[in-house]
């Protein structure tokens, strides 16, 4: 018996902006808020307990220090990477220099809370 991966917590300054960020980028739908103000994202007509995990967007007052120690990688699913690239910029995300390589198949980007996550060059297809 293994376990996996149900739910990736993150704690927001703005959890209702991020979960309208990472629908977009994911599209996801709300499926779930508690009374801390906490906001479940997870895929339509799954939520929690699907192949994919739902992101839970727990509000917090905390600065934040430092990068974070654990990062997402996405990949695009109906359109190739650059195209994807140009979507995710309108949806707010920027492109953050970590120090890859200039030659990287990936882009470095964060979300609009400066959560850094990468746009991996693979097309996937979607779940």
């Amino acid at each position: 018996m293994a376990c996996r991966i149900s739910e990736l917590v993150l704690d927001a300054a703005d959890p209702e902006g991020l979960a309208v960020f990472w629908c977009g980028v994911l599209g996801y739908v709300e499926v779930g808020r508690e009374s801390d103000g906490s906001i479940e994202i997870g895929p339509p007509d799954v939520g929690f307990g699907g192949p994919q995990p739902t992101i839970v967007l727990s509000p917090s007052s905390e600065p934040r220090r430092g990068k974070l120690p654990l990062h997402l990688d996405v990949s695009p699913t109906d359109r190739d990477q650059d195209a994807e690239l140009v979507r995710l910029l309108a949806l707010g995300a920027r492109p953050v220099d970590v120090g890859q390589p200039a030659d990287a198949t990936w882009h470095v980007l964060a979300d609009p809370e400066g959560n850094e996550f990468c746009l991996l060059r693979t097309r996937l297809p979607p779940v």
